[in-house]
This record gives C-alpha cells, sequence and structure tokens, in this order.
C-alpha cells in the first residue's frame, strides 16, 4: 500500500499536528504480508483520542507483538474531513498514513454512546460498508470494544465482533486465532464462528432478537447450538502482571489529559446505583505499591511530563494511597513533577495527602456530592453525608484553596423540587465555611462552580428500569436552580438534556435503532456530543422518518419481567442484586461498601480475584 499525500490538505486545516504521526514514543513498523494490521480508531477528534488510557495500553500492547502493526486513527474535524472529500482521500492511519479499508481490524472504542454516529461517519469516510451484512471477504473484520459494549445492541448491525470486559488478554487470543486462520482458504463466517467461543467475545450477527407487539423485546437466542446463549466478560485478574505502557506517545499538541496516567486499580467497591462503571468493572483489583514506583520511574523518564495523575474510578479508595503519594512526592518533587488525584470521595479525603500534593502546584479540587440532599443521596446510595463534604472543605479552605468544582445530578429516581433547592442550600453552606475562615488565611477570591448534569439510566445499573426525566421536567427543575443560585462568587453549569435524551436512548436502545442511525449518517448527524454540531430537530426527524419514538427508549419505566436488550450479557452482577438495590433505593436504604460488607452482587461466583 502507498502512503496518502495529504501535505497540501494540512495547509488549510485549523490543526494539522492532529493528523501527522510520528510522535515521541509513536510507533513504526514495516508491514509485510504477514503483518497483522489493526487501525485503533477513535470516534472523536485528536485531542479527546489521545487522552484515553485504553488506548494507550492496546496501542504499545499490541504493537509488543512482532506479527501486528497497530495504527492509530481519529475522527477527522470538520475542515479536515470536507478536505479528504473533496479530494477523495478516504480515512487513513497515522503511522503509515494508509487507508484502513485495506486493514485486517478496524477496531472502535465505545466510549459514549453519541459518537456512534461518528463511527458510521469514520467507516463511510473509509470507505468501508456501514452495514456488517454488506462487507465481503477482503473487507476489514469491524471490532469494537469500551463500556457501551456492554449494550452495543444499537449498533449490532454495523459489527463483526464485540469484545467484553479487559482487552488485554483476549484481543491477543482473537487476532492470533486470525493469524492461524488466514491464508488462501479463510473463510470469514468460518472465523467468527471459532472466535465466538472465546471467552469474552460477542458476535451479534449469530443471535436472533425477536420482538412483541407492543415493541419490547420478546427473545434473545443463539442462531445454532454451539454459540453460547450467554457471553461473560473478561476480566484481568493480576494487574501487578499484566502488560501496563512504559512509555506513552507524547503529542504535538495540548490534549484534555496532558500527564502521565498512572492507573492505581480497576472496580470500584461503593456501588452507586446510578453508576455503571462501579457495577461493570467489578471486582476491585488492585496494583501494588511497588508495580507502581516502577511504572512512574520508567514513564517519567520516557515521556518527560511534569504531571502523574493517579487514574481509578475512586482514586480515595486505594489501600496504600497515602504510601504512593508520599514517595512520588519525596522522589519527584524537587523536579517539579506533580500530582493529581481525581476521584477523590469525600469521606475518604485526606487533608494530609492533599497538602503534600500542594507542595509542588496547587489546583483546583472537584468533589461530587450528586444530591443536595441526605434522602436522595441515600437514594443513589452516594454513601457520603453532609458533614463529610463541610468538613472536607473546611480543611481546604483553611488550606488556602479558593477555587472548587461541586458536581450534582438533576432527574435522579424519587427527586422533587425540594431535593434541588437542597442542592442551592448546601452550595450556600459550603460558602460559608470559606468566609469562617480568617480574612488573612484567605488566598484568593471564592470560586465555586456548581455543575449539575442529567440523570441517564445505564444498563447493568440498580436504575436500568428507571425513566429518564422528560425534557420539560430538567429544563423546570434547570430554571428553578437558576433562579435561586446568585451570588457573584458561585457559577452555575447546566447541560442541554437534549443530548442526554439521546444518550439514554442509545443507552436503553435495541437493534431497531441502526435504522435510527443509518438515516442520521446521511442527514449529516455527527459529533453529537459536541453542542455546536448537536442538532436535536435533525435528530427528531430521523426518529421520525424511521417510525421510532425516542420516549419509548428513554422515557419508560421498564418492569422487572422485561426482557432487556443486553439481558444475553452476564457481567458477574446478578440481575436479582440489582432488582434488590432497585428496591432498597425506594426506601433510600444504604448498601454498604464492599470492604465492609458483602452485599452478595454475584462477582464472586464466577470471577476469581480483586478482594472478593
Amino acid at each position: 500500500m502507498e502512503r496518502l499525500q495529504i501535505d497540501n490538505l494540512l495547509y488549510r486545516v485549523e490543526k494539522p499536528a492532529r493528523y501527522l504521526g510520528n510522535e515521541l514514543n509513536s510507533v513504526h513498523k514495516i508491514a509485510g504480508e504477514n503483518m497483522v494490521r489493526f487501525a485503533f480508531c477513535f470516534p472523536d477528534i485528536y485531542e479527546i483520542g489521545m487522552s484515553h488510557l485504553g488506548m494507550q495500553i492496546l496501542y504499545h500492547l499490541l504493537n509488543r507483538q512482532e506479527n501486528i502493526f497497530c495504527e492509530r486513527v481519529f475522527a477527522p474535524a470538520a475542515d479536515m474531513e470536507e478536505q479528504m472529500r473533496d479530494n477523495n482521500i478516504p480515512l487513513f492511519a497515522l503511522e503509515s498514513r494508509q487507508p484502513i479499508r485495506n486493514f485486517d481490524f478496524v477496531g472502535f472504542t465505545l466510549q459514549y454512546e453519541l459518537s456512534y454516529t461518528n463511527i458510521l461517519n469514520m467507516l463511510d469516510l473509509a470507505g468501508i460498508p456501514i452495514y456488517s451484512a454488506d462487507r465481503n471477504e477482503e473487507g476489514p473484520i469491524i471490532i469494537v470494544g469500551g463500556p457501551c459494549v456492554y449494550n452495543c445492541e444499537p449498533i449490532a448491525d454495523f459489527i463483526d465482533i464485540a469484545v467484553l470486559g479487559e482487552a488485554e488478554e483476549v484481543i491477543l487470543e482473537i487476532i492470533d486465532l486470525y493469524g492461524k486462520m488466514r491464508g488462501k482458504n479463510y473463510n470469514k463466517s468460518e472465523f467468527l464462528k471459532q472466535a465466538a467461543l472465546i471467552g469474552g467475545v460477542y458476535i451479534p450477527s449469530f443471535y436472533d432478537i425477536s420482538y412483541n407487539d407492543d415493541g419490547t423485546v420478546n427473545s434473545i437466542s443463539p442462531k445454532s447450538g454451539d454459540i453460547p446463549m450467554i457471553i461473560r466478560k473478561r476480566i484481568v485478574e493480576d494487574l501487578d502482571n499484566v502488560f501496563y505502557p512504559e512509555e506513552m506517545i507524547v503529542p504535538y499538541l495540548n490534549i484534555v489529559h496532558d500527564r502521565i496516567m498512572l492507573e492505581i486499580f480497576r472496580g470500584c467497591i461503593r456501588g452507586c446505583r446510578f453508576c455503571q462503571a462501579g457495577f461493570i468493572y467489578r471486582p476491585v483489583r488492585e496494583k501494588s505499591h511497588d508495580r507502581l514506583r516502577e511504572l512512574a520511574k520508567k514513564l517519567i523518564l520516557n515521556t518527560g511530563y511534569d504531571e502523574i495523575s493517579l487514574a481509578s474510578l475512586s482514586t480515595g479508595d486505594y489501600s496504600e494511597l497515602g504510601e504512593i503519594v508520599k514517595h512520588l512526592m519525596e522522589e519527584y518533587s524537587d523536579k517539579k513533577i506533580g500530582i493529581s488525584l481525581p476521584s477523590l470521595r469525600l469521606d475518604s479525603f485526606s487533608l494530609q495527602i492533599i497538602k503534600e500534593i500542594q507542595k509542588v502546584r496547587k489546583t483546583g479540587l472537584t468533589f461530587a456530592p450528586e444530591a443536595g440532599g441526605q434522602r436522595l443521596r441515600d437514594v443513589i446510595n452516594k454513601g457520603i453525608t453532609e458533614e463529610d463534604l463541610i468538613n472536607a472543605v473546611e480543611n481546604v479552605f483553611h488550606s488556602g484553596w479558593s477555587n472548587i468544582k461541586l458536581y450534582f445530578m438533576i432527574g435522579l429516581p424519587t427527586e422533587t423540587d425540594e431535593d434541588i433547592l437542597e442542592i442551592k442550600d448546601l452550595v450556600f453552606k459550603v460558602a460559608d465555611e470559606y468566609y469562617k475562615v480568617p480574612k488573612e488565611q484567605r488566598r484568593k477570591r471564592l470560586n465555586i462552580t456548581v455543575s449539575a448534569s442529567t440523570f441517564v439510566p445505564k444498563p447493568f445499573t440498580p436504575f436500568q428500569w428507571e425513566p429518564q426525566s422528560t425534557l420539560g421536567a430538567i429544563y423546570s427543575k434547570q430554571k428553578l436552580l437558576v433562579s435561586n443560585i446568585r451570588n457573584k462568587n458561585i457559577t452555575f453549569d447546566y447541560h442541554d438534556p437534549k443530548t442526554s435524551l439521546l444518550e439514554a436512548v442509545f443507552a436503553k436502545g435495541d437493534r431497531k435503532l441502526s435504522k435510527v442511525l443509518e438515516l442520521a449518517l446521511k442527514e449529516g448527524c455527527k459529533f453529537d456530543g459536541w453542542m455546536e454540531y448537536f442538532d436535536f430537530d435533525r435528530w427528531m426527524s430521523v426518529f421520525k422518518k424511521a417510525n421510532i419514538d425516542p420516549a419509548f427508549y428513554a422515557n419508560r419505566r421498564q418492569e422487572y419481567d422485561e426482557v432487556l436488550p443486553w439481558d444475553h450479557i452476564d457481567v458477574g452482577v446478578s440481575k436479582q442484586f440489582l432488582i434488590r438495590e432497585n428496591e432498597n433505593s425506594k426506601r433510600a436504604r444504604l448498601t454498604p461498601n464492599c470492604r465492609v460488607n458483602c452485599a452478595g452482587c454475584g462477582i464472586n461466583r464466577v470471577f476469581t480475584g480483586g478482594i472478593c
């Protein structure tokens, strides 16, 4: 394959560095005929995709294998796509600058439901038929993974393989099988049949879906007896010995997370009832202190970054957090290498750890109470109190911070206007704590940013049966907050719930939505997570043309005995447990975290490793 000539195009676009490749630590290979070519596609622009830790892990893992060449592909920005289409340039991989339609595998990570139109647009730009049934033997295998894959039914007709769970082991098994089977007598269907027997591999085309007269799913069944009835996710049991990159690609331009991402553990012990990640990534598995020290040293040496982010779903729950932070500060503070701790919980907030971190640089702090009042926090099983928040902000204000962010959700199950007003009350109590600090100890002007997102019910959570609030209800609640939070030191941010409606539709959707996505592609829908591109009226027109009511998926309460589009997927957490948690939410009854007491979620029935 020849290298595409795009130099003339780069002079006409806003950020040509997005399309150059050749960054520090990128991998370049000579692609011989025995090499398996894998295009790792992120369905958003370069700056977003390069901030994704999963891409860095799998990119370097695959390129360690002598017979695999993994290259990166990002959704071109609108200006670049226009140039590519005008000049008949197909979608290409950064490293070789060759068309991905000629690769063996084209993989997408499904991080966000609103990226689905980008996936179809990227296939179209690559010259690859969007429907799997329309692709021939010579075309690439379309493979997907990521959190949205646990209900990939809305895009099931477009993909060949879905990888359920953590991919470090299973992706190599799939490619190894392909390497053994390809050749003169290669048969794609036979390869997919063999791949379907690999744990964690879901082949949507091998399953029949039938529907009831009311539009709900009647049954999900494999087309033949040798295809598994239930597909179980894959996990990595030992994080110390699984591959983790000791170098990461360093971009030419600023990206969203421009720092070392040091993963400290996977899973979450908490069980917040709205949080899909907290259930699908169980059980908790930690990296050891020694392994983290080793990785930090090599990553600093190989990237030159001056900040390390300790990545996890709930960083404060890492059992050796104090020890690793102390080590990193003692080892690297003189080199001005800072530490950031995302996902801190209020009840595990350690002032001593924060004081260590601020020795190098002080950044804003983010807390997520999620709800203003205790009843609603108990409904969602947040497991923190107002006292936790007030104690935390008292400590940080006395330590010199004046810039904090507070995250809330609106539209939660059982929520009332009184619950909404309790957000206002809590925010003003936080502000009061700042003014209790003696004036001479205050560093800067108080700045509290309050962010309120719209609740989206997600599969494999206790709230998967719950309806999303209607647009009218959400607008009313937003207006109530705006009219009650008026303070020069408080900024109130909220999202347009129209995108959240679309997210809920595709989060809970089934295969009937493939027609919607096909029509949306023809109508020019893409970058739907970006407000400057999102066109709600266009989407409503698409749903009308497809004769599908989005409220059927987003705003309808489902019964416990209804067959859900994802019922043939096993994440290890039982449906009985999720039902029990849904019932507990109605009574505002808390479920202790996994380190306090086992709640019997079912994860230890089929998975080993972790705290279970």
